[in-house]
C-alpha cells in the first residue's frame, strides 16, 4: 500500500459564521494543497471537511499518517468516539445528541478504505504543513466575509 501523509485544518470567523479549510496530501516528497469554504459554518465542521476532503482526493486505499490540530477530530478517531455515536444513533454517552452526524458518517464510511493513523499536531506553532493548511483554511473563510 502506498504510504501518505495528510495534513488538515479548518478555520471559522465566527463561529458560526464564514468558514475554510485546508489539506495537504504529501507521497514520496510531493506535495497537493486542497482547499475550500463555507459561507456559514462552524469550525469542527471545516475540520471534519478538511479530513473528508482529504481522503476523498485518495484513488485508492493507503496507509495514511493523519496530522490535525483538531482534537475533536483526532479523538474521535483515534478513542472510537465516533464510532460509538454511530452506534448510538448518534448520541453520546451522556444521551446528548452528536453533533455533525453527517460529516461523522462520511468520514467514518473514508476512514474504513485506508489504514489510518492519528497525530494530534499543535496548532499555530511549529509544524510548518499545520501552519499553511491554517494559511489556506483561513483564505478561503475570508473569501466568504
Amino acid at each position: 500500500m502506498k504510504q501518505v501523509e495528510l495534513y488538515t485544518d479548518g478555520a471559522c470567523s465566527g463561529n458560526p459564521g464564514p468558514g475554510g479549510w485546508g489539506a495537504i496530501l504529501i507521497y514520496k516528497g510531493t506535495e497537493k494543497e486542497l482547499s475550500g469554504g463555507e459561507a456559514s459554518t462552524t469550525n469542527n465542521r471545516m475540520e471534519l471537511t478538511a479530513v473528508i476532503r482529504g481522503l476523498s482526493a485518495l484513488k485508492e486505499s493507503c496507509v495514511v499518517e493523519l496530522y490535525s490540530d483538531s482534537k475533536y477530530v483526532i479523538d474521535g478517531l483515534s478513542k472510537g468516539w465516533a464510532v460509538g455515536w454511530q452506534k448510538n444513533g448518534w448520541k453520546k454517552a451522556d444521551k446528548k445528541p452528536a453533533l455533525n452526524p453527517d460529516l461523522w458518517e462520511e468520514l467514518l464510511n473514508l476512514t474504513e478504505k485506508h489504514q489510518m493513523h492519528y497525530h494530534w499536531v499543535k496548532g499555530h506553532a511549529e509544524n510548518p504543513y499545520n501552519n499553511r493548511c491554517d494559511e489556506l483554511a483561513v483564505a478561503e473563510s475570508k473569501k466568504f466575509v
